[in-house]
């Protein structure tokens, strides 16, 4: 693999278009103030606020005792892949591949948002979202209409200057966890993502936050992605400089391939039953690291140290062929949605077959569709794969992420 390619940075004229100024034909019934903050006085903002976490909290075993059964509900985790654009080209993934051309303008998501329910969560990502010149905005807009009592955002950390003016000027009510992803030391980042600077602008990102992560309300974790065994032998070294850092490190096993970022639109991959991870690795090695991983998971604070050791312990179980352990209902099309950068709803990872299209059919229109229905039927039938992004929302809303107490 050439670690010799320049950063391309994707601020051309595919983007121009993501502004304020991008006309929509409803864009004057994009504000609804039953459902925003910025029209409020603080103390009537905080009042709202404190409302929606009640109702969130008197509506979570309903909802918890639905997930357990399978049944349909309205979602509470949004999954927005806000472009497949990136500034990286990483052997792994083939989202920089992809075209940007049908990305949402900036109103068509505020529409977007203003028609779905409440959230728990909110996630952004990409490719790498902050390629959009209007991520700020779209920010905003989830905070203000979806509501969320947590936000994620994942990036590749190469656009430091904006990405740290983003965490310093954004509404910091609201937690929020900023991924980073650097998948070893130097030269072998720089080569499975595809440019010979990558190492350093995610490192620069990292220490320009760190020291503010209070001030800023502000979680900072790296995901080391492992492909192949030389990221095995990384993991000691990635791990050493970040404990001097004081930055969470979570390591996740790549599948070997990808319904959402595959070249091939609407696809259905029928793999679940094994993980495939994307090169052959060393079994010694790799159950090693996840020894390690789980052990230092348990110095975490007990609601993160449950989700990684819950992940950890699950991916050593279905590495092992073993895919029976910790395989409560997918919550995939039930509490958790995703919706792809043109507005199509998938239904999972690892499959992109659309139900339906959020900006040109109303929410309730494509949830209760007879393509949701279907997808949902072969959600029910499959056996469970063990990506971290599929696996969380299910193991916290079916309640299996308690396993990882014992």
């Amino acid at each position: 693999m050439s670690s010799s390619r320049p950063l391309p940075v994707i601020d051309n004229g595919e983007f121009e278009r993501h502004h304020l100024d991008v006309p929509h034909p409803n864009a004057q019934f994009i504000s609804n103030p039953e459902r925003d903050d910025s029209h409020r006085s603080p103390v009537a903002g905080r009042f709202a606020r404190t409302a929606q976490l009640v109702w969130k909290l008197v509506t979570l075993p309903r909802s918890i005792q639905s997930a357990r059964a399978g049944a349909v509900q309205s979602p509470r985790v949004l999954t927005h892949t806000l472009t497949f654009g990136c500034n990286a080209k990483c052997v792994m993934c083939d989202s920089w591949k992809l075209p940007t051309k049908g990305d949402l303008a900036l109103a068509e998501i505020a529409m977007i948002y203003q028609d779905l329910p409440p959230m728990d969560v909110v996630r952004l990502t990409g490719g790498e979202p902050f390629v959009r010149k209007d991520f700020s905005e779209i920010y905003g807009l989830a905070l203000s209409k979806l509501r969320p009592l947590f936000m994620h955002v994942s990036s590749n950390g190469f656009l430091t200057d904006r990405i740290v003016d983003f965490c310093c000027q954004r509404d910091r009510r609201v937690p929020l966890e900023l991924a980073i992803s650097i998948d070893g030391i130097a030269e072998y980042h720089n080569e499975i993502r595809g440019n010979s600077r990558a190492f350093d602008l995610a490192w620069s990102t990292l220490n320009a936050l760190n020291d503010r992560r209070k001030e800023l309300n502000l979680s900072l974790v790296v995901n080391q992605t492992i492909v192949n065994n030389a990221g095995l032998d990384q993991y000691e070294l990635m791990h050493d400089r970040l404990e001097q850092l004081g930055i969470e490190h979570h390591v996740v096993i790549a599948y070997k391939e990808s319904a959402t970022y595959s070249l091939e639109r609407e696809r259905r991959l029928d793999i679940q039953t094994e993980y495939n991870s994307v090169d052959d690795l060393d079994e010694e090695k790799l159950f090693d690291l996840l020894r390690k991983a789980e052990a230092r998971a348990h110095g975490l604070p007990f609601h993160r140290r449950w989700m990684r050791i819950y992940y950890l312990r699950g991916a050593r179980e279905r590495l092992r062929g073993n895919k029976k352990t910790n395989n409560p209902p997918c919550q995939a099309l039930h509490t958790h949605l995703r919706l792809f950068p043109n507005g199509d709803v998938p239904v999972c990872q690892f499959n992109s077959q659309s139900v339906g299209n959020l900006n040109r059919q109303s929410f309730d229109e494509v949830w209760k569709s007879v393509a949701a229905a279907e997808q949902r039927k072969w959600v029910r039938r499959c056996d469970g794969c063990w990506a971290e992004c599929e696996v969380a929302p299910t193991a916290v809303y079916t309640l299996d992420l308690l396993s990882a107490r014992s």
